[in-house]
């Protein structure tokens, strides 16, 4: 498995080849800045060693307690002497802080924005003396221009890091700066190695045998990648997979698409034959709305045929009860009384009556007979209601022949008189002509 540098200049690289074979070292960081970004500690920290980070700046202690458990994170600056310094910050630029005012002056010279903080300091032996193991296997020192002062107060006869790493160079330049503090190195049986560019490396000399690793740059032999690349190719994989699962949705959107689509086909099939159904039974409708209003007619019709029975029912109940109240006055008529006897011969016969009273009857029958034939009046009153009336015509015709019988002294001639009215008399015949004549008059008056 290929080793992944996380420092700014593959110094973890160059430390690896030289300790690599250490199992559970120790490392001390002066200056650490953040647990992963830059850091030349953390391909260590997850071999399994573990250290002492010292870190000023009090927002990057939370990330080390979170990410560096085994860890001692100190929140303070190394120093030549314990107290308090001010710590000169450029918060756009990660890494950018120092504890020297001529520094922090160039940085500003450069328009760069620059806070202080108050921090408390530690004398780096104290430190050793208070949290380091007896094996120090290196200590990294990039504080941006403090790096004298740290050094001062650092014991290397008691405290013997194997390696010594040292920034070497002013902040953001290639000017090296090593000349202001290796006096406060070499003299302490410690020899320089290698200088990558950025850092100087010293090695003690009872470990003179880690020189050989510190002789050229990180290379391929290496075996090495930037964490920065293995970080696109997670992010690629995560992007990779990303996409996959995208295109995996995005198949079965489209197979649901597709689902979709057939059965919008289908909706739209089953629409086009309910749009025929619903064309069918808006013809049925309109025929049907025709055929009410064909019912409607023939029953505003039929209602107009109601009326005009209705209407018909009244007039005939009125020509009835009218009829009616002719009947009454005919019978209250002096009239209807005086021809009582021929009502009674016409019941009863002439011949039950004796001779003389023969004679009589026929006397008055005939005088009835003659004044009836004389009454218009009761012609156009009788003639309506007898014509309507079969069983009263048939009435009438007994009556006038019994009249004629009981009248009648001969035999009449019938030769050119109908068959029905052969056994009327003349006078009766005379009567029922006229009755007949005025009620063809009514008639054609009402049509």
């Amino acid at each position: 498995m290929s080793f992944i540098s996380y420092s700014q200049n593959f110094e973890d690289v160059l430390l690896w080849r030289a300790l690599g074979h250490v199992q559970n070292g120790c490392y001390i960081d002066v200056g650490a800045n953040d647990p992963v970004l830059h850091s030349v500690t953390k391909a260590f920290y997850d071999a399994g060693w573990h250290g002492i980070n010292i870190e000023p700046m009090p927002s990057y202690r939370q990330p080390f307690e979170q990410q560096r458990p085994r860890d001692i994170n100190l929140t303070c600056a190394a120093g030549a002497a314990p107290g308090e310094l001010i710590l000169f910050e450029v918060p756009s630029m990660n890494g950018w802080a120092t504890t020297d005012a001529g520094v922090a002056a160039m940085h500003r010279a450069q328009g760069y924005e620059v806070t202080e903080t108050h921090v408390p300091v530690h004398t780096l032996a104290a430190i050793c003396e208070q949290h380091a193991p007896r094996d120090i296997h290196f200590l990294k020192i990039d504080v941006e221009g403090f790096e004298a002062e740290v050094l001062k107060g650092m014991d290397f006869e008691r405290f013997r890091p194997w390696i010594v790493v040292v920034e070497a160079t002013l902040p953001g330049s290639r000017e090296t700066n090593h000349d202001t503090w290796e006096h406060l190195v070499t003299p302490h049986r410690y020899r320089f190695a290698y200088f990558d560019g950025l850092n100087r490396y010293y090695v003690a000399e009872e470990h003179a045998g880690l020189m050989a690793a510190l002789t050229v740059q990180a290379n391929v032999f290496d075996e090495f990648v930037s964490h920065h690349l293995v970080a696109a190719q997670e992010e690629n994989s995560t992007l990779a997979a990303q996409v996959g699962s995208h295109w995996q949705r995005v198949e079965q959107q489209s197979a649901l698409l597709e689902e979709r689509g057939q059965q919008l086909d289908h909706a739209a099939r089953e629409l086009e034959r309910i749009d025929a159904a619903l064309r069918e039974a808006a013809q049925a409708i309109a025929a049907g709305h025709e055929k009410a209003e064909e019912l409607s007619a023939e029953i505003r019709a039929a209602q107009d045929r109601e009326k005009a029975l209705h209407a018909d029912l009244l007039r005939t109940d009125e020509w009835g009860r009218n009829l009616e109240q002719r009947l009454l006055a005919v019978y209250a008529s002096t009239s209807w009384r005086i021809t009582a006897p021929l009502r009674y011969i016409a019941r009863r016969g002439p011949d039950s009556l004796p001779n003389m009273a023969r004679r009589k009857a026929k006397g008055a029958a005939r005088r009835t007979l003659r004044w009836l034939t004389a009454q218009e009046s009761l012609r156009r009153t009788l003639l309506p209601v007898i014509d309507r009336s079969p069983w009263l015509q048939a009435c009438v015709a007994r009556f006038l022949t019994a009249a004629k019988s009981a009248t009648a002294d001969t035999p009449a001639a019938t030769a050119a008189v109908p068959h029905q009215l052969r056994d009327l008399p003349q006078s009766a015949r005379t009567v029922l002509a006229d009755l007949q004549r005025t009620y063809q008059k009514q008639d054609q008056a009402k049509s």
